[in-house]
C-alpha cells in the first residue's frame, strides 16, 4: 500500500492545484529537454553535463538515474553500477515517473526561485534525496536491506537529509533545501506534503515497532519543525518554525511552540502545503 492511500480519507481528496496530477511524464519530460537546449546556448562550460544528464537519455527515468548515480556514486559502489540500480528501481515501480513528476512540478509550483524543471533536476538537494529514497524504497521492499542502507547513508552523506528507506512518502512532495532533514523508520507522508530544512519527523525514545509520525496530505512542517513519536498531524495543518510537537494535531490548524499547542485556525481551502506561509497566526 502507498504512503498515500495509507493516509486517504474515505472519498478522494481535492488536488493542490490540477496541475499537480494532470501535468503528464512525457510533458514534463518535453520541457526539461526545451529548457536543456536552451541552457546550452546560456552556458556552453556546462554543456557536456546538461548533454550527457538530459539530452542524451531516452525518458524521464534513465535522466534521474544518470543525475543520481553522477552524485551518489563513489568507491563503494561506482557510478556505473549505481546508475543501473536506480534505473532498475524506476523502470520496476510503475508509480515511479509519475511520483518524480509530481515532485518536479510541487517545486515548480511552490519554490518562487524555480523557474525551469532542469533547476532543481541539475542542483536542488531536496528532490535528489526525495529521489535517491525512492530507489532505496524499492530496494528495501525488494529485501536488499544492506544496498537500500548504503544509498540511504550516500544521501545524508552528500545531500545531509537522513530518510530512512522504509518510510513511506507519497508523491508532489517538496522538501525544500533539504539539509538537516530526518525522517525515521515508520514515518509515513502523503501526498502533496512540503517540509523545510532542519525537519525531523522521529521517535520520542527507545521503543521499537510504530513509533513514528504518519503527515497526512496537504501539510506544512516549517523551518527546523520536530514531530516526535507515532502521532498524526492532520490534513491541511501547519506547524510552525521551531515548534515540537508531541501530540496528535488536528486538521486545519497551526500550532507552534515548545511544547506546540494550536495558536490558530484555518478554512478547509487553505493549503499551507501550496502557499508555503509559514505565519503563526494571531489567535484561535
Amino acid at each position: 500500500m502507498s504512503a498515500a492511500s495509507a493516509l486517504q480519507a474515505p472519498t478522494a481528496p481535492i488536488p493542490l492545484r490540477a496541475t499537480s496530477r494532470s501535468t503528464g511524464e512525457a510533458e514534463v519530460w518535453r520541457a526539461m529537454r526545451a529548457e536543456a537546449e536552451a541552457a546550452l546556448i546560456e552556458e556552453p562550460l556546462y554543456a557536456g553535463i546538461i548533454q550527457a544528464t538530459i539530452l542524451d537519455q531516452r525518458s524521464l527515468a534513465g535522466a534521474f538515474a544518470y543525475r543520481l548515480a553522477h552524485r551518489l556514486g563513489d568507491g563503494d559502489l561506482a557510478r556505473l553500477s549505481m546508475r543501473d540500480l536506480c534505473l532498475s528501481a524506476f523502470e520496476a515501480d510503475p508509480h515511479a515517473g509519475a511520483h518524480a513528476v509530481r515532485d518536479l512540478v510541487a517545486i515548480r509550483e511552490r519554490d518562487p526561485t524555480c523557474r525551469r524543471y532542469i533547476d532543481p533536476f541539475l542542483f536542488y538537494k531536496g528532490l535528489a534525496a526525495l529521489e535517491g529514497y525512492r530507489v532505496a524504497h524499492w530496494l528495501w521492499q525488494q529485501g536488499r536491506a544492506t544496498l537500500a542502507l548504503h544509498v540511504q547513508s550516500r544521501i545524508s552523506e552528500v545531500f545531509g537529509a537522513d530518510i530512512h528507506p522504509a518510510a513511506r512518502i507519497g508523491s508532489g512532495v517538496f522538501i525544500d533545501h533539504a539539509t538537516g532533514v530526518v525522517i525515521g523508520e515508520t514515518t509515513v507522508i502523503a501526498d502533496d506534503v512540503s517540509i523545510l530544512q532542519s525537519v525531523t519527523l522521529g521517535g520520542n525514545g527507545k521503543e521499537s515497532g510504530d513509533r513514528h509520525p504518519k503527515i497526512e496530505r496537504g501539510v506544512l512542517l516549517s523551518v527546523g519543525a520536530k514531530v516526535l513519536g507515532n502521532i498524526r498531524v492532520g490534513e491541511g495543518a501547519k506547524v510552525a518554525a521551531a515548534a515540537v510537537v508531541l501530540h496528535d494535531v488536528p486538521a486545519h490548524t497551526t500550532v507552534a511552540g515548545v511544547p506546540a499547542r494550536v495558536v490558530s485556525r484555518m478554512h478547509r481551502g487553505e493549503d499551507p502545503a501550496l502557499s508555503m506561509d509559514q505565519f503563526f497566526g494571531d489567535g484561535i
